[in-house]
């Protein structure tokens, strides 16, 4: 079958729109027509060999359509369904067998090998010559996706689909740090370094919260008023030459915060979220830093007491984040679509630049009909 992908061809380069092939669905597998995609900060480093997903082939982790083929034994979705693609995982291993799928001791291979785990892709360009897909599990930079059926969550017939597929990586990414792991108690405080999606999301988690003190630290003054519209008490602007943001924190919360969470995936600011917390205070590493990329910390006040943490995907599984935080929006109490930006297939260059401009919050790329 043919369809429409964003290809990228070598590491660095543009995508370029073109006309390709997709397999129909194999056993436990999803033929899905992609009604939209969220473009994320991942895609953008997959793309730039800072995260080692093979050329040439189609990007995009944040897919959400409509089911329009199933494969042989496939259970639990139809043709006609709606669903947001999440992410791969074996169900075997035991982790997620513990109920953590999102560490999956095979994910990096389902998310980055670049095709299925028998090594097969699913696309090829109109000559037969292969393309790598599967790119967290989906490739979804495409208008149609072949995904494993245990990676979707169906949701209701009128479910906002064109704005669903961020939920599966960075606003759950950014919520699910909040709401699955950190649980802020009553009066806590908390920090968020970056207020791109996931830092905005972890805003808007926040607030569902008892913490009392919410700061969001950028150097944006647009996205530190849109923290605030969301519910980050304080904001800490950085972009002036000599900002120290861990004094800051300091003086608003009267000593170290409760909690940080590092969303820009910037080596310094790692440092500075770890420093922002002190005694039996939780730092959480939740921005995507290239491969390879190191930290240090100071060893005496990380000893006493100071928890360092990374978090995939706002841990936990698929169907349960997904369907509360679209509960969450439809009752008004997380409006997550306020980040959104769409551009059609097409403009997917020009989405990845406005987003690392600091243009837009979150694009979504708009599939043709």
């Amino acid at each position: 079958m043919r369809i429409n992908a964003a290809v990228f061809e070598k590491l660095g380069t543009p995508f370029d729109v073109a006309e390709v092939s997709i397999d129909s669905p194999g056993p436990g597998e999803v033929l899905v027509r992609i009604v939209a995609s969220g473009v994320c900060h991942t895609d953008a480093i997959a793309r730039d060999g800072d995260m080692p997903f093979p050329p040439p082939g189609v990007l995009g982790h944040e897919g959400a359509g409509v089911v329009v083929a199933v494969g042989p034994g496939v259970a639990g979705v139809s043709e006609g369904d709606k669903v947001v693609i999440g992410w791969p995982w074996c169900g075997q291993c035991r982790n997620c067998l513990d109920g953590q799928p999102r560490y999956c001791l095979q994910l990096g291979p389902l998310v980055l090998a670049g095709g299925r785990a028998d090594g097969s892709t699913a696309l090829r360009r109109l000559d037969g010559s292969p393309l790598h897909s599967h790119f967290f599990g989906q490739s979804s930079f495409a208008t149609y996706s072949i995904c494993a059926a245990s990676s979707l969550v169906p949701v209701a017939a009128d479910a906002p689909i064109e704005i669903l597929g961020p939920l599966a990586c960075g606003i759950g990414t950014g919520a699910g740090a909040v709401l699955n792991v950190l649980r802020p108690f009553a009066g806590s405080s908390l920090v968020v370094y970056g207020a791109g999606a996931v830092g905005l999301s972890a805003v808007m988690a926040a607030r569902l919260t008892g913490a009392t003190t919410i700061i969001a630290v950028d150097r944006l003054p647009s996205r530190l008023s849109l923290a605030r519209e969301l519910g980050a008490t304080e904001t800490i602007d950085v972009s002036s030459a000599g900002a120290d943001p861990v004094t800051a924190v300091q003086e608003i919360c009267g000593g170290p915060a409760d909690f940080s969470l590092e969303c820009t995936g910037v080596i310094p600011v790692v440092r500075q979220a770890a420093d922002s917390v002190g005694m039996r205070g939780t730092c959480v590493l939740i921005g995507g830093a290239p491969a390879g990329a190191a930290f240090s910390l100071d060893h005496m006040s990380t000893l006493w007491g100071k928890r360092v943490i990374g978090i995939l995907g706002g841990e936990g599984r698929s169907v349960s984040l997904i369907g509360t935080l679209i509960a969450l929006h439809r009752q008004g109490r997380f409006p997550y679509d306020k980040l959104v930006t769409s551009f059609p297939l097409e403009s997917v260059n020009d989405a990845l630049e406005a987003s690392h401009a600091g243009d837009v919050v979150k694009p979504v790329l708009r599939m043709p009909e």
